[in-house]
């Protein structure tokens, strides 16, 4: 049975001007140098907090778990700005991983970064259901991070719980804003917050 991969299908946008970007031989050689800067750096400063979108049925953490070293390229990206906001992703940064698209959608896990951003190789690739004809070795458009699991939620913090806040403590939340997006900053307030909700019962939660 074939792998399953990674595919984002919640980001939708028609593409703006792209700034030029400089070029490399190879994917692969891009990916080399991005890994050996990113276990060098030592001092980023502080964490940064994120969301990542999966459909379960496509990638579920289930599947982060059962992955080698419990890690995955997050691939599939096709939205310019959800692209951005991951090249902005540093080593150690973290992302609640979050299932969408399903009967229940809501955060279920936590995610590290443990390589920043490189090109996306399924936008590269003719077989793949994520190619992109535009996007080439030498001058790619697609970009995606590693990331490592953390450990999954003790329970699901739902969106429909979420969203009870989304006018006091989540005020703000992009989740609760522009939700197809599909990378998505979370504030360190936020993230607080939420881990709090993963300590209480929804019902208490949610008053």
């Amino acid at each position: 049975m074939a792998k399953k991969t990674r595919r984002t299908t919640t980001d939708a946008e028609p593409p703006p001007r792209l700034k030029q970007r400089a070029r490399k031989d190879t994917v692969a050689e891009l990916q080399e140098e991005t890994a050996q800067t990113g276990q060098k750096q030592t001092d980023k400063g502080p964490t940064s907090f994120y969301l990542l979108k999966s459909e379960p049925h496509e990638f579920s953490i289930d599947d982060l778990a059962s992955r080698k070293d419990q890690t995955e390229p997050w691939d599939g990206v096709r939205n310019y700005q959800a692209r951005n906001i991951m090249r902005g992703m540093k080593l150690g940064d973290r992302a609640f991983f979050y299932h969408s698209n399903c009967k229940e959608p809501g955060i279920v896990g936590i995610c590290e970064v443990v390589c920043e951003a490189y090109p996306d190789s399924t936008a590269l690739d003719p077989s793949s259901e994520k190619h992109d004809p535009k996007s080439t070795a030498e001058d790619p458009r697609w970009y995606m991070v590693d990331v490592k699991l953390v450990r999954k939620l003790a329970r699901l913090v739902s969106l429909q719980e979420l969203k009870k806040f989304s006018d006091t403590d989540l005020k703000g939340m992009v989740l609760l804003s522009k939700g197809r997006l599909s990378v998505q900053p979370v504030s360190t307030e936020q993230w607080e917050f939420v881990l709090g909700l993963e300590k209480q019962e929804p019902q208490e939660a949610a008053k």
